[in-house]
């Protein structure tokens, strides 16, 4: 491999993920990819910090000349208070995935959501506009998502949680969205799952961590029914094994990861990767874990 010491290789910006465990992280081999297909000069690392020194550690990380950082668990509601601005996403969202350190301060964004739609829309091809959309789940993970799906005008979102408070909380939170995209938005307990399919219904509960399902009526599932598990692995999880058993189509959320990086990309870099391939290179290895 040739080396150049031209003065542009002299620096590359440097990056990382943040997060505690963070061993496990794809997000570096994701980066570099995304920095090889796009010709920008990065270093991408992992950054283990103790779960009292989240602040402490970003600190050092920026002092130290680092551009930015993508933050996973448990982080993104102290990242959140960290940035001394928001994006609107991040802001809905209450929690932040990426900072980015400019000279008047820290922005704080989130692409979980966005990730979410690109690739339920892009990668597995089918539209959230006009579409009828169950969310299983209110927690942290399901507040991220609700604006950027309401941004792409689906007809209804249900959201359904175990504990109906929570979900009617995040209704009122994000009534005022969903009128300006005119979207229907229901919330409650596993009875206000509608007893006929829905178009797609995304699962953004941590069951499948557990091999737990979401509880939540089988009519809600057809043969028109994309069914979205926000987790990943080697096989497929619990839920997708429900959803195709039902006669849904199943899809994991190693999709949302990918996509959620390359927005990351291009709020750092201004320059958006396309994540297809990378998607396709990570299938293949997770292919190869389970073979």
């Amino acid at each position: 491999m040739s080396v150049s010491h031209s003065p542009a290789d002299a620096q590359r910006d440097r990056y990382a993920v943040v997060g505690n465990p963070v061993a496990h992280s794809k997000s570096p081999y994701i980066h570099a990819q995304f920095a090889l297909q796009t010709g920008e000069r990065i270093d991408y690392e992992r950054l283990l910090s103790p779960l009292d020194g989240f602040v402490e550690h970003v600190q050092a990380f920026h002092a130290a000349g680092g551009r930015g950082l993508n933050v996973t668990v448990p982080f993104k509601l102290e990242a959140h208070a960290l940035a001394h601005k928001l994006s609107p996403r991040a802001a809905a969202a209450g929690a932040v995935n990426t900072l980015r350190f400019d000279a008047d301060g820290i922005f704080g964004d989130n692409t979980d959501g966005f990730g979410l739609v690109r690739d339920i829309e892009v990668n597995l091809g089918v539209s959230l506009a006009g579409a009828r959309v169950l969310l299983l789940g209110a927690g942290g993970a399901a507040r991220g998502v609700v604006l950027p799906m309401l941004e792409r005008r689906p007809r209804e979102i249900t959201i359904v949680n175990r504990t109906a408070p929570k979900a009617h909380a995040l209704v009122e939170q994000f009534e005022g969205a969903a009128r300006e995209f005119g979207c229907r938005l229901f919330g409650g307990g596993p009875h206000a799952v509608d007893r006929n399919p829905y178009d797609v219904i995304v699962n953004a509960t941590a069951g499948s961590l557990d091999a737990a399902l979401p509880e939540c009526d089988e009519r809600a599932f057809g043969a028109g029914t994309l069914a979205y598990d926000m987790m990943y692995g080697a096989q497929p999880t619990v839920f997708m094994h429900h959803a195709q058993s039902l006669g849904a189509r199943a899809a994991d959320g190693l999709g949302m990861l990918v996509e959620q990086a390359a927005e990351s990309f291009f709020v750092w870099r201004g320059v958006r990767p396309e994540g297809a391939p990378v998607l396709a290179a990570l299938r293949a290895q997770l292919a190869a874990q389970a073979a």
